[in-house]
């Protein structure tokens, strides 16, 4: 019998990697001011890699073995071990902070989008397991 968990796919990890991303930008934008801030991000794709393959960069030999992280060899359970990455700026501040706030914005913007769609396909999974669940065409 099929968890809730391999229902819903992989929506959950990607809603938790978009959230994280979203705390990042914005924390990004919040500091565009503040000397010597380095503008953080992730590589979404790589994270959403990792989630898929459960890679960690270890070798795991047997499919029971623990991975680096602890959980059993085969996907990260959230994703949200997903590497945090500075963002290199295409023309540095004199101050040091390297926030360019056209860059920061239209990232933000893209990321809100993108879980908003995320989101709106995870409610018609739910929406169609609620429909199989009670029986309904």
């Amino acid at each position: 019998m099929p968890s809730i968990d391999s229902a819903l796919g992989i929506s959950p990890q990607v809603m938790a990697l978009r959230a994280k991303r979203m705390e990042l930008l914005s924390a990004n934008i919040a500091n565009s001011d503040t000397p010597g801030y380095k503008a953080r991000d992730i590589d979404f794709a790589a994270a959403m890699r990792s989630v898929r393959d459960g890679d960690d960069g270890l070798l795991v030999t047997h499919p029971r073995h623990l991975s680096a992280s602890g959980r059993i060899a085969g996907g990260s359970a959230t994703g949200m071990d997903a590497e945090v990455m500075y963002r290199i700026p295409s023309q540095p501040s004199m101050d040091g902070n390297t926030v360019e706030n056209h860059r920061e914005h239209a990232a933000f913007m893209d990321n809100a989008v993108r879980y908003q769609a995320s989101l709106n396909f995870l409610d018609s999974r739910i929406r169609g397991l609620r429909t199989a669940i009670r029986g309904q065409l």
